[in-house]
């Protein structure tokens, strides 16, 4: 049974092995723990997912509550994948900030299932990455 919580309180070694077995790890800084650890800090709204005492997905986002909300991590481990988590994360954060366009940046291997949930593709995005 798959249990979901809201906050960012969580162990930044749980959450790390989470992003590196669910691949997003290949996107995102692991290596530098201080970085993941303000990234989980300053995530105005997170919601894992739980299967017992283990993490098995995560969704991280910035929002005001009212107009927008970045969704910048989703990520669920992948012998959990396929199992209706992400979705659900998904939902939970929607439901948060109902009034609020869910926002994202799509990882390569994740461009086809963000469509089969929902989301319509927005050409008018633009980039402006940081420094090293």
């Amino acid at each position: 049974m798959i249990s979901y919580r809201t906050g960012n309180d969580l162990d930044l070694d749980a959450a790390i092995e989470l992003y590196v077995d669910s691949t997003l790890g290949e996107r995102r800084p692991v290596a530098d723990r201080s970085r993941m650890q303000r990234m989980l800090e300053h995530a105005n709204l997170v919601v894992t997912a739980w299967d017992g005492a283990r993490m098995v997905g995560i969704s991280r986002s910035l929002t005001d509550f009212v107009y927008a909300t970045y969704l910048s991590d989703l990520a669920v481990r992948k012998s959990y994948q396929r199992t209706g988590i992400g979705r659900e994360l998904v939902r939970l954060t929607r439901d948060a900030a109902p009034r609020a366009m869910l926002i994202l940046l799509a990882a390569p291997a994740a461009e086809k299932y963000y469509p089969h949930i929902g989301f319509e593709h927005h050409p008018q995005a633009w980039i402006l990455r940081g420094g090293a």
